[in-house]
Formats: C-alpha cells, structure tokens, sequence
C-alpha cells in the first residue's frame, strides 16, 4: 500500500514539475479584449471597419455610415470590394503601347511606360491609363432622421467598441435624447454587411435606413465618390418584395447589383436620384446588405447568420493563428506596442488578404486611383505566413498566374527574359504608366520570397508544382536584368531606380537592396529547381557567385555605387533608407561586412532625414537593428517617434494628409515582431530582437522564424 501511494505521489510530483516548466498558455480572449478599440467621439481619424479581406465596410460613430462628409479628410467611410473597379469611357481610344518611349540603359533601346511632360496624344493616353481603372465606392449606408439627414450635433453619449474578438462593431449612442443601438459585421465568404438597429425612434418611424450611391471620382486619393454628376450613373430599384429589394447600379460600363434583405415591415421612398429610404415599422431592425456583379441567385440567412458567421471566423483567426503578449512586459513602450500588433493583425486580415495583392490604404479609400502596388505585396502580406496564416497569404498569389502573359510581354519589349512583375497595377495587370514605377525593380523578388515562405510553412511537392514555374520564370528575369562587367568580371544592376526613390535610373549603379536580394531569390530559386528534382542553372550559379558586393566608402555602405555623397547629400540621406533592407529583411549573405551594416545603422539612426521617411522604413530599420545584436535599437525603431510612425485609435498607420491610411506599415510591423520573436535562420537567442535588460517578458505563440 506503501509503494502505490508512493508511486502515485512521485508521479504527481513530477507531473507538476513538467508543469511548471511548461510556458504559461496565453489568454488569448484577454489579449485581443483588452485591446479593442473603444470611441466615444465623431473624429475624422477613429472610423472602424469590418471586412473579410475582400470587402470592407468602415463606419462612423453611429455604426453605419452616416456622416461621410465629415469623415472624407480623414479615414473615409468605404464600401470597397476587390470586384469593384470603373473605367470612364476610353472616347479617345487610348491604348498601352501609346505610353511607351525608348530608353538605353545597356547599349540597346528599352521601352518602359511613363508619363510625358510635352502636350499630345502620348501624355493624354498615359493620363488615361493611369486613372483607369479605378476602385469604386459601391455605396453609403447610414442613419436618416424623419426630419431629414442626421445631423452630427443631433448625436450623443456615443460608446463605441469593435470587438475584435467577434469582428463587430457595437454602437451605442443617443438621438435627441433618445437611445439607438447598432451592431454591425462582414460575412467572412461574402461581400455582404449586416446592421441590426434598436431604438424606439424605428416604431416611431422617426428613424430610417438610407442608401446613397456616388458616382467614382477617380482622382488620386480620395473617398471615391463625386455627388455632382448624378446624371452620369442610374440607380433602380429592379425588385422589391418580401422583405428583400434589389438595386441595379449602372455606372457607365460597370454594372453591380446591391442586394438588401430584412425582416419586418418596411417601406422604401426615393429621396432624390440614387438616395433611397427604408423606414422599418419595429423597435428593432435587422438587414444585411450583399454587393455583387451580378443578381444573387442564392437565398441566405439574414443578420443573425452574418453575426454567427462573423463570430465564429474571428475567434478561429485569433485562436489558430500567432500571438504575442506583452502584458508581463514592465517596459512602459510594452502596452502602446501590443495595441499596434493586435490591431495591425485585425487590419491586415480584413484589408489586405483578398484575391488581389492590396492597395496601400487597403479597402478602406482609394490612394494611386486605387491601384495595387507591387513592390509593396510583401509589406502587406508576407507576415501572414510568419503569424501562421499562410492561407490569407496564398489568397492573392494566385493571381501572378493570371497576369503571367502580361508580365511576359513587359519583359520582352525591353529585351529581358522570364516575367517582369509591373509596379503599379490593377486585376488586369496592365502597368500603369509612372516616371518611378516603371523602373523599380525590387518587387521582381518578392514574389520567390513570399512563395519560399509557403513552402517553409508547407513543404510539399504540391506548393512546388503550384508555384514552381512562376519562381523559375521570375529568377530568369532577375538573371537576364543583371549586366556583366567584363573589365572587372562581375555582375552588376543598372537602369532602374533603387527602393530609395530619390535615386535617378540613369545613375543609379547597384543600389545594396537590391543587390542583396538578387543574391537571396536566385539562391532560393536555385533550391526551387532541386526540389523539383531539376538541375541547377548554371548561370544562376556564376552570377550569384560574381554579383558586385556592396559599394562602401568609409565604412558606411553607400545608397548605390554612383552614390559617393550619400552622407553629405540630403537627396541620399531622405525617403527610405533602403541600405538597411539589404541586411534586415534579408539574411546575411557574401556580400554584406556585418561592421559596415553595424557601422551603417547607427549612422542612419543618428542622422537620418526621419521626417521624410515612410511607415514601413521603421520596422525595416527593427529588423536590421535585431539581426545586428541591437535590441534597444529594434523596439526604439518600431516605436520612434515621428509622424509617419503615428498609429491611430483604429490601428491605422497614419502618414500625412493625404495617406491617413498605410496599411505596408501595419505589414512591416507584423513582420518585425515575429521576427524580433522567433528570429531567423541559424539563430539561436530566445527574443532575439528584444532587449535583456529584464524588462522585455515577452510571450507568443505560433510564430515562424524569417529566412
């Protein structure tokens, strides 16, 4: 009898003690709780969203869209899908190949598509293709009065949250006196938004549901919508019948169908072209409302499905996915820090996880017309495998296979093998004619990275025959873009402008980025080729073994080669300070001194034109600062305190006037914790990006290390 309690008693004490070895399991309802976003006040900057990476809808204080003209000058009220783009009419019949104009950067003509300064027809057809196509506002709900629109001062003792948790935002707020509750969400697979509505004011008929539909703008950056030329668009009401109507929206060529469903008893008024009021009869009002190209043919549940979808979505992104918690951080930076991660990872996965690869401001308004920017993809999107949301990730890398022909054709009229991967686009993958653009090159790799990211993340034959091709034919590029230097036999890149964009592609001469990351894909690409059981290219072998190293004078490494008065010259010491992607976002490699990167970064820290810089170049310049062995550095740099650093009561990079939004900022933060938390390749320092100074308890789970 002895023995047996003293087995079991051995046996419960050592469970205990594996116990207490164990990390303690983070309280992942508590961490993403304690960090939503709570409003208590309209302010032109605090709109919250909800979306499914494919569509969003952002709202004001009342939980609807109510009020846009008081939000347009800050984070806008959009109704934005990925579908739901506009052309206005080509009269002039403009085409691509009218954009072009010859370069020589290698002794050969090389035809790039860019705006011209001299007036006709080349400048006319290149101002087109910029503009179009464009995104669409697809349309405002909001809040109407019996006596009219809200007015702002009508609305009080507003207590707003969105909880993260469910992806849903609650309203609480009073009309005059009188309390009105909202609830809003995003069906995860659809393009469709539910509201349910309280307030004594439905039943009084003192409270209604408008639906308000601009036509586009189409200028540069801005909410989408223009509400003077009502002439130009038609909105029909094609159905209206038990408890649903149907809108018809023909906006020139674009043709989209909104889909309203409720139940109850409810009457519909058309207040003035394309402004329509639903009037309930009940205290309490609920209706979703679906945006879709075409008449929905399937007949879904109502709010309460959208609200249960909604929730069960969110709590499995928060629960299956990588977290990091600060809270046993004593640090004071800790908690500002957390707040910027969970609501960096709400907005990604509702802004930037589509089909598509996603505009800078997201779903959110329209910045470059709406456009996707390809050099900005990995910002985005490349942390979704690092926080083990690779699915969100391979969403949009689908698409490089759809544009594949277009890429190809980019890279043959410049003479250049392989797919070159356009800068600024839109889902056809017609390359926007740009005096930058059209000659940065760093978005060629992004794609090897992000498909390696995949791989690591799910290393199967599958992943290298879905991507395998798309990897080989972008390294051909990147092989037939690179330049021998016979005189000093070795590889160098040219004509084309640096990550850094004040540097000019006439001069620039192997700028460090790019030069490392040509090291880095081809060497990923060369692994790809052996994995599919091929032989490696021996091309690819000689230039990554004879590409230039980076150019240093002084022991500071130079912006590109030709760039001697990088350290004198402000044009060489403003906009991002890209030197220190080459060892930060990339692994160390042959070509990089580790002192002269060391010696590099604390030139920048200290003198850097910061002010000019952007909202990914803090968590860029935290990557190379952890792989450097400067954790105070790393922290320092993703909370420094500079404008474009500033993040917002709803998460939102904030960057100037006209970028309120700046969702690669979001992305590169996401980015450099994981990295600052499971490190990289071949390290083997636990928190490796964060200080030792016993401030810095950092907890997380489900991260993967960066290459």
């Amino acid at each position: 009898m002895f023995k047996k309690v003293s087995l079991i008693f051995s046996a419960v004490f050592f469970a205990s003690i594996c116990a207490a070895q164990q990390p303690e399991k983070i309280d992942r309802y508590a961490l993403v709780e304690r960090n939503s976003p709570k409003i208590t006040a309209i302010s032109e900057l605090s709109s919250l969203s909800v979306g499914n990476g494919n569509f969003a809808f952002t709202v004001d204080a009342t939980g609807l869209q109510t009020f846009p003209e008081l939000y347009s000058a800050g984070v806008p009220l959009g109704t934005q899908s990925q579908w739901g783009w506009h052309s206005f009419p080509n009269t002039h019949n403009y085409k691509p190949e009218e954009t072009l104009k010859k370069y020589n950067f290698r002794g050969r003509d090389e035809l790039y598509s860019v705006p011209v300064n001299e007036e006709g027809r080349h400048r006319d057809a290149a101002e087109y293709l910029r503009v179009n196509p464009h995104r669409m506002h697809l349309g405002y709900i909001g809040l109407e009065h019996a006596n009219g629109r809200l007015r702002s001062e009508q609305i009080s003792r507003i207590d707003q949250k969105l909880e993260l948790w469910n992806g849903e935002i609650k309203s609480n707020f009073h009309i005059g006196g009188t309390p009105v509750t909202v609830r809003t969400a995003v069906h995860p697979k659809y393009d469709e938004v539910a509201a349910t509505i309280g307030s004594s004011l439905l039943e009084k008929g003192k409270l209604s549901i408008s639906f308000r539909f601009p036509y586009p703008s189409g200028k540069h950056a801005d909410d989408a919508s223009d509400w003077t030329l009502p002439e130009k668009h038609l909105t029909e009401v094609v159905s209206h019948r038990n408890g649903s109507l149907i809108f018809k929206r023909t906006v020139d060529t674009t043709v989209y169908y909104v889909t309203v469903r409720y139940k109850g008893k409810a009457s519909l008024s058309e207040k003035e072209p394309h402004y329509f009021v639903l009037t309930p009869k009940s205290r309490e009002f609920s209706f979703t409302s679906e945006f879709t190209e075409e008449v929905p043919v399937q007949i879904r549940g109502g709010a309460k499905e959208t609200f249960t979808a909604s929730s069960k979505y969110w709590q499995g992104f928060w629960t299956k996915g990588g977290v990091v918690d600060f809270s046993k951080c004593t640090d004071t930076r800790a908690k500002e820090l957390e707040r910027r991660v969970i609501l960096s990872q709400y907005l990604l996965a509702i802004q930037s996880a589509g089909k598509y690869p996603p505009q800078e401001t997201g779903l959110t308004y329209n910045s470059w017309f709406g456009k996707f920017h390809l050099e900005m993809h990995w910002w985005h999107s490349a942390n979704f495998a690092l926080w083990n949301h690779t699915d969100l990730l391979e969403r949009s890398l689908g698409w490089y296979s759809q544009v594949a022909p277009v890429a190809t054709e980019i890279a043959r009229r410049q003479g250049f093998d392989g797919l070159r991967w356009m800068k600024m686009t839109d889902p056809s993958g017609i390359e926007a004619p740009s005096k930058v653009g059209s000659f940065l090159i760093w978005q060629q790799p992004h794609f090897i990275y992000m498909a390696e990211l995949v791989y690591r993340n799910n290393p199967s034959p599958e992943v290298i025959r879905k991507y395998g091709e798309l990897v080989n034919q972008t390294a051909e590029f990147m092989a037939s873009f690179a330049t021998y230097d016979e005189a000093k036999g070795r590889y160098l890149l040219k004509g084309a402008i640096a990550a850094q964009e004040t540097l000019r592609a006439s001069e620039v001469i192997n700028p460090p980025f790019e030069l490392s990351y040509w090291h880095y894909a081809l060497s990923v690409a060369q692994q790809w080729k052996e994995r599919a059981g091929e032989k490696r290219n021996a091309h690819w072998d000689e230039l990554i073994a004879k590409l230039s190293p980076l150019a240093a004078a002084d022991g500071l490494y130079l912006a590109s080669e030709d760039a001697v008065d990088t350290y004198k010259d402000v044009r060489f010491t403003s906009d991002h300070p890209a030197i220190l992607g080459a060892l930060g976002i990339l692994p160390q490699n042959r070509l990089i001194n580790p002192d002269y990167m060391k010696n590099s970064l604390d030139w920048i820290w200290d003198n850097w034109n910061w002010p000019k810089t952007w909202g990914w170049d803090y968590p860029m310049t935290a990557m190379a600062a952890a792989r450097l062995g400067d954790p105070e550095k790393a922290v320092g740099a993703l909370l420094m305190d500079q404008q474009k650093n500033t993040y917002l009561v709803n998460g939102h990079n904030y960057q100037d006037a006209r970028l309120r939004v700046y969702l690669p900022g979001n992305g590169g933060l996401l980015t450099a914790i994981a990295m600052m938390c499971a490190g990289w390749d071949g390290n083997e320092t636990p928190n490796p990006g964060f200080p030792k100074d016993g401030k810095w308890n950092v907890r997380w789970e489900n991260l993967q290390p960066m290459p």
